[in-house]
């Protein structure tokens, strides 16, 4: 059965798009077979993938109101082994609805449960926010995977993030954990960096990926062409911190099996 892992902060602006679309591919390179679902209204992951919102069948908003399948909106990427479904605007209104469900904060976790099995991992795109989209990802998920960028404001919120979390725990999806804390911007010549990463290392040990992602123009550039870093230029530095990344996953999959 395939892991599930919503990638969260309510922060904007941390690296948690670029982290979805390229942990998704750099899995996918290593022929895992991969899902990402966007969960975001603004919908960025889709376009980094080189999906045509306009023109792209159904939506993450017919599968939140149950209009259609996964199996009829996921849609194929350049790497044969990932899928993704995509977000359009019309995600924006979907809480609204959700308000009037019957157990709204497990709707996504029922609609892509049936198809854990076609997947080696689900990775969760949420939206900068810890509303109805969120809680619904986090009752979905596995894990969680945290992208934390090394600046001033870094900390901040992450609390309320741990605390939903710890929330959702209680509630709603006992089996939740963190799956990983990614340190994201990072520039070795900013001393505030350096000290951001140390109170990060301090607060969640072993949870913070050995491999760092540094602040890298090509990973700013490959959303503008449709692609995820690796196809964009995969002698980039940001293209090897992610396929650095994905091998870590994958050992701590391995490591969890023992």
């Amino acid at each position: 059965m395939g892991k599930v892992i919503a990638i969260a902060n309510q922060k904007g602006g941390v690296g948690k798009t670029t982290t979805a679309v390229n942990i998704a591919a750099s899995l996918a390179a290593a022929e895992k077979k991969v899902l990402l679902i966007d969960a975001d209204p603004q919908g960025n992951s889709s376009s980094g993938m080189g999906i045509d919102k306009i023109q792209a069948t159904g939506s993450t908003y017919d599968l939140f109101t149950g209009k259609r399948s996964l199996g009829e909106i996921k849609h194929t990427t350049h790497f044969t082994w990932l899928d993704v479904v995509p977000a359009k605007i019309d995600l924006v209104g979907v809480e609204v609805e959700l308000i009037q469900m019957i157990a709204r904060e497990r709707v996504l976790k029922k609609a892509i449960e049936s198809f854990r099995d076609q997947y080696d991992y689900i990775f969760i795109d949420c939206p900068p926010s810890l509303g109805l989209l969120t809680v619904n990802a986090l009752t979905a998920a596995d894990g969680v995977l945290i992208p934390v960028q090394c600046e001033f404001y870094a900390l901040e919120g992450l609390s309320a993030l741990m605390n939903t979390v710890k929330l959702i725990k209680q509630d709603l999806n006992p089996g939740l954990q963190v799956e990983g804390v990614l340190l994201t911007m990072f520039d070795g010549r900013n001393n505030l960096a350096e000290q951001v990463a140390e109170e990060v290392r301090k607060y969640f040990g072993s949870k913070v990926y050995k491999t760092v992602i540094n602040r890298n123009v090509t990973l700013s550039e490959a959303p503008s062409h449709g692609k995820p870093v690796l196809l964009y230029d995969i002698r980039s530095r940001g293209a090897q911190s992610y396929l650095d990344l994905a091998k870590e996953v994958l050992s701590h999959a391995k490591a969890g099996a023992r």
